[in-house]
Order: structure tokens, then C-alpha cells, then sequence
């Protein structure tokens, strides 16, 4: 099909699909980690190909995959957005406190082990700036918290590390994003993160590992009344595709 594809950059960090099939499954994979995609909105073949601007194959292809990858559902009716349920997200956010605070651990552990300066100085004047002119309450600012703490991971050394909280935090995306609708969490969400890497540029260790968990949820309880919250919220949004 001749068809220009509809473009999107591809999320940060990930490299520039290779053919046509690949950049399909890529926007709509995104599609689907954003919460473009609500969990109520069947994804139909042929509105996507007339979306993404090719034909039903490349689009079919990426479906396959995202229900490899347990991103979809296949229904009687087509393909959903999975969503997972409280009892996964427990275990997800427990997965993504251990490897925030890893991060941390394994420098308090082994005096050799340095942050790298020069990410956590970029980090801090890039999130200064925001308190001076903080964003307006807005489900995208997720991405840029995600950005925040796989630059924190990244700079702990351990490339392992950043790799999977970098996939937890995709899979907890359509989650997390509802926490991000009041200026109040946007504010105290700037204010943990200037205070975590000042720490870390301090070399205050102790005091960076007790700001971190705090900040990804010293209360598990809280952590799954804000998850139920917004499993709740996506329940009531839909989209059609």
C-alpha cells in the first residue's frame, strides 16, 4: 500500500524500527501503553490499517505480537488492551520498589560502586526547572517521571537494572498515568524527585534509599487504593478504534 503510514516518534529509549511491520507494532504498541487505547475499545483491524495508513496484514501482524507479549486480550469479538488486575499490579509494584531501591542498595553496599554525576546534575536542573514552572495536571506527565527514574536507575551502573524497571514501569503505565490529575501529585512528585537526587549527589545514601521508598510507596495499601482508583477511571473511558 502506497499510503504514508502515520508517524509517531518511538517511545524514548527504543530503536528505530526496521520495516514497515516492525513500525507498526511500535506506534501501536505505544498506542496501547499510553492508554490511547481504552481497555473497553475493541481494536478492529481495519480501522487501525486506515489509521496507521497500510493495509491489515502489517496491523494483524502487531496484534499477534501484543498478545504475545500480554499487552492484548483476544475476546470473541477481537483484541482489548489488557488490563492487569490488583493482584498483578501488587506484584508489579512490588517488582518496581525492589529494583528502585536496588539502585540505591547495591552503592551502599560496595563502596566502589559510584553514581554518575553528570545524569543525576542533568536530572536535577531538568526537574528544577519544572517546580519553577510546573506542568499542568496531565496523565502524560507519567512519561516524564518514567524518564526520571530509569536516568536515576541508569546512573546506579546497572544496565540490567534500568532494563527492568524500564519494562515494569511500561507495563504499569495505563495505571500510573491516572495519578497524575491534580496538581498537588505533581507538585509533591517534583519536590521527591529534587530531594532523591540531591541526596544522591550528596553522597547521603542512606538518606536517598529512605526518600526513594517512600516515594515509590512505603504503603502498599496506599499504592493499591490509588492503582483501584484508576482501574476504575479506565473502566469508564472509551475510545473507538
Amino acid at each position: 500500500m502506497d499510503t504514508p503510514m502515520y508517524t509517531q516518534d518511538a517511545p524514548p529509549g527504543a530503536e528505530a524500527p526496521t520495516s514497515r511491520r516492525d513500525r507498526v507494532y511500535v506506534l501501536l504498541r505505544e498506542e496501547v501503553l499510553s492508554g490511547r487505547i481504552a481497555p473497553r475499545t475493541r481494536m478492529g483491524e481495519v480501522r487501525l490499517a486506515e489509521r496507521f495508513g497500510v493495509s491489515r496484514t502489517p496491523v494483524r501482524e502487531a496484534l499477534a505480537r501484543l498478545h504475545s507479549d500480554g499487552l492484548v486480550e483476544r475476546r470473541d469479538n477481537g483484541f482489548y488492551a489488557t488490563v492487569p488486575n490488583l493482584a498483578e499490579l501488587r506484584d508489579l509494584y512490588e517488582l518496581r520498589v525492589t529494583l528502585e531501591l536496588r539502585g540505591i542498595s547495591r552503592a551502599i553496599e560496595d563502596p566502589s560502586v559510584h553514581h554518575d554525576r553528570r545524569i543525576l546534575a542533568a536530572e536535577l536542573e531538568r526537574w528544577e526547572l519544572l517546580r519553577t514552572s510546573p506542568p499542568e495536571p496531565d496523565p502524560s506527565f507519567v512519561l516524564l517521571d518514567e524518564q526520571y527514574h530509569a536516568a536515576v536507575s541508569r546512573a546506579s551502573g546497572n544496565r540490567a537494572l534500568t532494563d527492568a524497571l524500564i519494562s515494569v514501569n511500561h507495563r504499569i503505565r495505563r495505571v500510573r498515568m491516572h495519578d497524575f490529575r491534580t496538581a498537588d501529585r505533581i507538585g509533591s512528585t517534583i519536590d521527591e524527585h529534587i530531594a532523591i537526587v540531591e541526596h544522591l549527589l550528596a553522597d547521603e545514601l542512606d538518606a536517598a534509599y529512605r526518600a526513594m521508598y517512600e516515594h515509590v510507596g512505603a504503603s502498599m495499601a496506599v499504592v493499591l487504593e490509588r492503582a483501584e482508583s484508576a482501574l476504575a477511571h479506565m473502566a469508564l473511558h472509551t475510545d473507538v478504534f
